[in-house]
């Protein structure tokens, strides 16, 4: 799997091989990890989303007690934008942690993957999975879907 990485605070994001503003991207997506509800897992997921015309939307997860009309950080950014008129994206910032601080990566769950199919080229969409600021993966949507099925097959 090919992938882009940054770990060094020196290494601009020119030079990881993206023109997307990751630091802010980063920023957006903690602070909206900052509102998620999660009453019952207590795992905070937080996703800035970039529209081709360079808006960002925030999304965070929030949980419901019966578990399955819950909606994760990715999806929640996805429809705020939809809802707002906006189809054409270019990245997702993704951070997560339990009580809010990251241990890791918090790569997007399948039924996100999905939604992220339906609205982003696969060969273009960059997905960042953060841990901090200096601390992040980029990966391409076809990498994390590989074969995925979109609207392009219909």
């Amino acid at each position: 799997m090919k992938e882009e990485t940054v770990k060094s605070a020196g290494l601009s994001e020119a030079l990881a091989g993206t023109e997307l503003p990751v630091k802010e991207m980063i920023d957006q997506a903690f602070e909206a990890m900052g509102r998620a509800y999660t009453p019952y897992s207590g795992f905070k997921v937080g996703a800035a989303l970039l529209s081709a015309d360079g808006t960002l939307y925030q999304g965070c997860n929030i949980e419901n007690a019966a578990y399955t009309p819950s909606n994760c950080a990715e999806r929640t950014a996805f429809f705020k934008a939809v809802s707002q008129g906006e189809k054409e994206f270019k990245a997702i910032c993704i951070v997560g942690g339990k009580e809010g601080i990251p241990t890791g990566l918090t790569a997007p769950c399948g039924v996100c993957r999905q939604v992220m199919m339906e609205f982003c080229d696969p060969e273009t969409f960059r997905i960042i999975l953060a841990a901090g600021r200096e601390e992040y993966k980029i990966f391409y949507l076809k990498e994390l879907l590989p074969m995925g099925f979109g609207p392009k097959n219909l």
